[in-house]
């Protein structure tokens, strides 16, 4: 087959590699040149994608992909286009943004051919590709879905760093808009796609028809929601164990010896594209979930409360020299989409505190231009939060931060005894 990739970021060009490796002939389109530029070079164009660099350098050079930033040399004559183009939310109104989503629907309408699938893999609201996209890709390339075109719902469920692997171990769900287009789905997923052996699944492992776009559109979005209460739930727990003394790590750990208790663990702050992003999405179609509404509020208020109780403990910490551990959304991944250092950083200088922020994934130029000042380790502090769970910071012991008086450990990751004599609390653990 040949298949267009519409968006050649963490996921779509994991995507595209996939397909390439699978024996058919790929080509991303990127409005980036420089992304383009590179992946023609056989190049990674962002680091820490598992497998990414080394075949990219084995499949450019074969001439099974390539890319551009002409819809026009990728759309026509492609069997299948999957899109996976990012959809942002409105942070004041919570409704999402289609702005991106819209243009390259349009510019994949203008060179679409009759016999092509259109497989949408970015999470939507229930309902968009069946009420926004058919209409839009009808009209503005006069073809007809279901008769010239199939248009499908394909939800991604991989993480960044390992896509490829999450690819074979997760079922593909599928929703088409007809049984047709449903069909010719799970052929090309099954004609690109490999899957592990899942013993524990229902079912076999592959492709699995949901029976229509609002089914899968739903199941991304309740599968990353579950995780938003979960977590919701879970830093409330944390929150009432920090007033009663109660090491809420031990207690979860107990419920979850119980086959029917799932309890997430608790922690300063939900980042990333995903968690804290779909829920919202949920909510703009069903604005009465007021469990999801709460867990959100109370997830997205982490951050200002583990600077509170270091404020606390401290009895101020206006004046203080105060460090930030972690830029980074979540332990070894650069990326800063809605991490909790924003957050964090915010209440910090709300409270009069000079704050600089460590990341052993950013550079001091990085840093800066995200609007901080770099820390690094051996400098003086007087107070230190720990909000991504990067693997070097296991390590850290009261040496790394010379004349720090409280560290406050958000994630639960740093080893308490190295801390000994030096106040180091955690969230949750009841001290």
């Amino acid at each position: 087959m040949r298949i267009a990739v519409v968006a050649l970021g963490k996921i779509g060009l994991p995507l595209a590699v996939q397909f390439a490796d699978a024996g058919h002939e790929v080509v991303g389109v990127d409005v980036q040149q420089s992304v383009v530029d590179l992946v023609n070079a056989g190049t990674e164009p962002f680091p820490g994608e598992a497998h990414l660099q080394e075949k990219l350098a084995e499949l450019v050079p074969a001439g099974r992909l390539r890319a551009t930033t002409d819809y026009g040399q990728a759309v026509p004559g492609a069997d299948a286009v999957v899109l996976v183009v990012p959809l942002f939310v409105d942070e004041e109104t919570g409704q999402p943004d289609f702005g991106w989503m819209d243009a390259a629907t349009r510019s994949l309408a203008e060179h679409l051919r009759p016999g092509t699938l259109v497989s949408y893999e970015t999470t939507l609201p229930v309902g968009t590709t069946r009420g926004r996209w058919k209409p839009m890709l009808e009209e503005v390339s006069g073809l007809a879905e279901g008769e010239d075109f199939h248009l499908v719902f394909s939800p991604e469920r991989v993480l960044t760093g390992r896509v490829l692997a999450d690819l074979r171990r997760y079922p593909k769900l599928v929703g088409g808009l007809s049984e047709a287009g449903t069909v010719r789905a799970r052929d090309f997923y099954e004609a690109v796609l490999t899957f592990d052996e899942r013993p524990d699944l229902a079912r076999p492992n592959g492709v699995w028809d949901m029976g229509s776009a609002e089914a899968a559109e739903m199941a991304k979005l309740a599968e990353t929601t579950y995780r938003d209460v979960n977590i919701g739930l879970a830093n409330q727990f944390a929150v009432f164990a920090d007033k009663a003394g109660i090491d809420v790590y031990a207690v979860i750990e107990a419920c979850n010896s119980q086959p029917y208790s799932h309890i997430h663990r608790p922690g300063i702050a939900v980042g990333g594209h995903c968690i804290p992003v779909y829920p919202r999405l949920y909510l703009s179609t069903d604005p009465d979930a007021s469990i999801v509404r709460t867990a959100r509020e109370h997830n997205a208020g982490m951050p200002a409360y583990a600077v509170d109780r270091a404020a606390e403990l401290l009895g101020d910490v206006s004046g203080l020299r105060a460090v930030v551990l972690g830029a980074a959304y979540r332990g070894g991944v650069k990326e800063t989409a809605f991490s909790g250092v924003f957050a964090t950083v915010a209440a910090l200088r709300g409270r009069g505190a000079a704050v600089s922020v460590h990341d052993p994934m950013y550079t001091d130029a990085e840093l800066s231009a995200l609007g901080w000042e770099p820390y690094h380790l051996g400098e003086p502090a007087d107070v230190a939060i720990l909000q991504a769970d990067h693997a070097d910071y296991r390590a850290l012991t009261p040496a790394d931060l010379p004349g720090v008086r409280l560290l406050v450990d958000g994630r639960q990751v740093t080893d308490p005894a190295a801390w000994a004599g030096t106040p180091r609390i955690a969230i949750g653990a009841g001290r």
